[in-house]
């Protein structure tokens, strides 16, 4: 597993001001936030929607031939993580954006 990456303690500061900024590089998947036994509901939730983001970002880029890689899987992957806590997409509508913002 890589430095810094990790689905236990991050050591130094919290895990959730780390996750705010760059998910992926604290954890190794998004599976490992709803394992961590540190952070709350709503906090996993948080980290995941931002990690979701971050995801959808990606795939624009890739899709606009910006250098940027796809994400399909690990943007599924959130999005099971998201629905084990219960916070599933809740009722599907049409994107306005192609990052699925409103």
């Amino acid at each position: 597993m890589e430095a810094g990456r990790t689905g236990g303690r991050t050591g130094e500061g919290s895990a959730l001001d780390q996750a705010g900024h760059d998910p992926s590089a604290t954890f190794a998947t998004p599976a490992a936030v709803v394992g961590r036994e540190d952070l709350s509901r709503p906090q996993k939730i948080e980290i995941l929607r931002r990690w979701e983001q971050d995801a959808r970002a990606l795939e624009v880029a890739a899709e606009e031939n910006m250098g940027g890689e796809r994400t399909g899987s690990v943007l599924q992957q959130v999005r099971e993580a998201l629905r084990a806590l219960g916070a599933g997409q809740g009722p599907r509508r049409a994107a306005p954006t192609k990052h699925g913002g409103g």
